[in-house]
Order: C-alpha cells, then structure tokens, then sequence
C-alpha cells in the first residue's frame, strides 16, 4: 500500500484496493445527504442546497448528496464494512456529520461492526447566519468510535469534546470543508506516527492537517475537481516543509 498518496475515484473500489488491517485511523467527511426536505430539494445541486445568501465565492458541485435516509445508511453500511475490513485492530473511527443524519451515522457505524463511544462537536460559533425566532445550526457533530476494543496507553492523551473553530473563508477550498485547524484537532485521535485513511478526500483538509501534525496518510476523491485542488494543496505543503528543512 502506498501511504501520502491520493487516489482519484469512486471510494469502494479504492477501498477493496486496500489491504486488510492496514490504517490506524478513520477520520472523514462523507456527503450528509441532508439539504432539503423532499426528493425535488435533495436532487438539486449541492450548491443550490448549501451556498448560504450573501456568499460570493463559487464552489464546484460534489457527487453523492442526493441519496434519501433509506438509501443513504446502506451506502454508508457498504462503505464503512469495507473500512472495517482495512482498520486494525483498535483503531479509530471519526465521522462527520450534521443534526439531521446523526441518527444515520451512529446506525451505520454500528452496523458495519465498529464500537460506538461517542460524539464530538465542531462549534462553528455565533459567525453562522442567523435565524430570527430559531436556534442557531452552528454545529456540526463527530461521530466517533474504534474497531473494537481501544487502548488507553495509545500515545494520544485527553482530547476536547467540543472544538471551537470560525470558518475563515481563505481555508474554505469546497463548499462543506471543514477547517485545517479542526481537522488536526480530530486527527489525534490517531496514534502517533499513524496512518490516517480519508475515502471522502473533498479538497484535502484531513490529509493536509495529518501531514502537518506527523502522520501518514491515504485518501481518495471522486470529484476530478476537488481531488485537483487537494493534489496542489498536498504539494505546496510538501514544497514548503522541504524549504523549510533545507533553510
């Protein structure tokens, strides 16, 4: 298995590609397939279902966001077995998702015959659009687990079960990424010096934050758009730490 690659294509096929008990760690964002209320919404664009008002910039449009709740925790039990399959013994499992599809996640995680143990919070603070008479829907969740039984002695100390982080339009390379810093606050759930396995690469915000703190990593995209703009974010980092080595 080649590690601090990323492979452009559907994430099964890669999966199966993998060998058996071969990554350390799960950490990933998977399409939610939560935006709209019915089969018309959810068919739209991604960036009809997610582009707040008042938002400038353009994003690329990602596959696999159109699925109903039926459909979407098969799928989600399809892929997350065969990551059963590829994680050792003990290692780390962390999902993103969002309110709606929490349900589905902690089922599909299940499922697939990972250990659930618990959830984390991105706070995305008080910054997201507000809703006169409503809740603000400023977080999203980490649906977290292990294959199995899960060492104390791992090397990783005590991690925050929330993570309060702005999201700064310069780190926003896809129109659902999670920020560089909240994304190397999740990976130390991973054993030092580990291999961390992304299906859903999106723009590389998983697999830059597990260079910058000292892992090994393997990813996958199935959008050729996105899986080009992680490619050249991966590559600036590996120029900018050789510049850095060699000054």
């Amino acid at each position: 298995m080649d590690v601090n690659k990323l492979y452009q294509g559907d994430c099964l096929p890669f999966l199966e590609s993998l060998p058996h008990e071969s990554v350390d760690a799960l950490i990933t964002d998977p399409p939610y397939a939560s935006g709209g209320l019915h089969i018309g919404a959810r068919q739209a664009s991604t960036t009809a279902k997610y582009m707040q008002s008042g938002t400038q910039r353009g994003f690329h449009d990602f596959a696999g966001d159109h699925r109903d709740q039926r459909s979407h925790l098969r799928w989600s039990i399809l892929w997350l077995s065969e990551c059963w399959r590829v994680l050792k013994p003990g290692a780390a499992v962390c999902l993103f998702s969002d309110w709606r599809q929490l349900p589905t996640t902690t089922d599909a995680l299940q499922a697939a015959g990972f250990c659930w143990r618990g959830i984390a919070v991105w706070d995305k603070t008080e910054s997201v659009r507000p809703q006169m008479g409503r809740f603000r829907a400023q977080c999203e969740y980490i649906v977290w687990g292990s294959k199995g039984n899960m060492p104390l002695d791992r090397g990783v100390g005590v991690l925050p079960g929330t993570i309060r982080q702005i999201i700064k339009t310069a780190d926003k390379h896809h129109i659902t990424g999670k920020p560089i810093e909240v994304m190397r606050q999740v990976n130390r759930i991973c054993m030092p010096s580990g291999i961390i396995l992304d299906p859903f690469a999106g723009s590389g915000s998983t697999l830059v934050a597990a260079a910058m703190e000292g892992y090994q990593w393997i990813g996958c995209e199935l959008s050729p758009h996105y899986w080009d703009v992680a490619r050249v974010r991966l590559s600036a980092l590996s120029l900018q730490s050789q510049l850095l080595s060699d000054s």
